[in-house]
């Protein structure tokens, strides 16, 4: 898809999209001890809501193969 260049009428709007600029940004803030611990909570705090919802969840997903045989043991024993 080929755009094709119309005439200008000022040549900084032309160039516009050429533009670079010579300024750097400030650099970036290091993290305060407090924000970086509060970043290791939460996610330690995730991780461990993940692994107890699989931990509560595993039972109630897995099959009880144990019950029917219990069962049909305790019906013979009548």
């Amino acid at each position: 898809m080929s755009r094709r260049r119309e005439p200008v009428p000022f040549a900084f709007v032309a160039e516009a999209d050429r533009f670079r600029s010579n300024v750097t940004p400030p650099p970036r803030e290091r993290p305060s001890l407090g924000r970086l611990a509060g970043r290791a909570l939460l996610g330690l705090t995730i991780v461990a809501g993940l692994v107890g919802s699989l931990v509560i969840g595993t039972p109630a997903l897995s099959t009880d193969t144990d019950a029917g045989t219990s069962q049909s043991q305790a019906s013979d024993g009548r």
